[in-house]
């Protein structure tokens, strides 16, 4: 039995893009079940129906079902060990599990100032000084496992793993918000925007027709 990946709207569902970028990069094989978001109760029954959290992403293996983007890339991992979506080294991984969780808990500011939204006219806008900070986190971030690990790949990791599925969003909301980097995080964000999933991904999302007024507003 197939994987099953429920996902929202690829232009603003930076969530979902996470867990189905790890399948998807990694060629494994799994059915794609798309349910727009904030369109009205039918569409918020169906993902109940998939999920008691109300939310995507949710992945679903036979009768296990796992709700949260980190979660199923470490369910992934997990049921996959043969692609490595964690370093094989235990520091690195650690190293790799701890941005990845930080990327998941933080960068608050980030996320509410630049939602992902890749019809967007690609521009700077005025940022705060929290998000500003995070901007700056997120590059020092990504500077370090490039300087430490660049000799094995030009992934974060050296080859694409879960670190990298966890900052994918990142990376297309510096772009849309026209952020100023570094020319080694700029690097970095051209080596995955080359990855062939994540332009599958952009071209899905830059084709939705469906928009949604409220990540409308910047």
């Amino acid at each position: 039995m197939a994987l099953k990946l429920v996902i929202g709207n690829k232009n603003y569902s930076s969530w979902s893009m996470r867990p189905w970028l790890a399948l998807r990069a990694n060629k494994i094989p799994f059915d794609e079940v798309f349910i727009p978001l904030y369109t009205g109760e039918a569409d918020k029954q169906r993902i109940l129906s998939f999920t008691h959290s109300g939310k995507v992403p949710a992945l679903i293996d036979g009768d296990v079902t796992i709700w949260d983007s980190l979660a199923i890339i470490e369910y992934l991992a997990e049921r996959f060990p043969e692609i490595q979506l964690w370093p094989e080294d235990r520091a690195r991984r650690a190293h790799a599990r701890s941005i990845s969780a930080e990327m998941h808990s933080g960068f608050a500011a980030l996320r509410n100032e630049c939602g992902m939204n890749l019809h967007r006219p690609v521009g700077a806008i005025t940022l705060s000084d929290d998000a500003r900070a995070d901007i700056a986190r997120v590059q020092q971030i990504w500077g370090e496992c490039r300087e430490r690990y660049g000799k094995a790949g030009p992934f974060l990791f050296g080859s694409f793993g879960g670190a990298d599925a966890m900052f994918a969003p990142v990376v297309h909301r510096f772009r849309i918000y026209a952020v100023k980097v570094t020319p080694e995080v700029r690097d970095y964000m051209n080596t995955m925007m080359a990855l062939p999933a994540f332009q599958e991904w952009t071209r899905a999302g830059l084709a939705e027709t469906l928009l949604i007024e409220k990540f409308e507003t910047v």
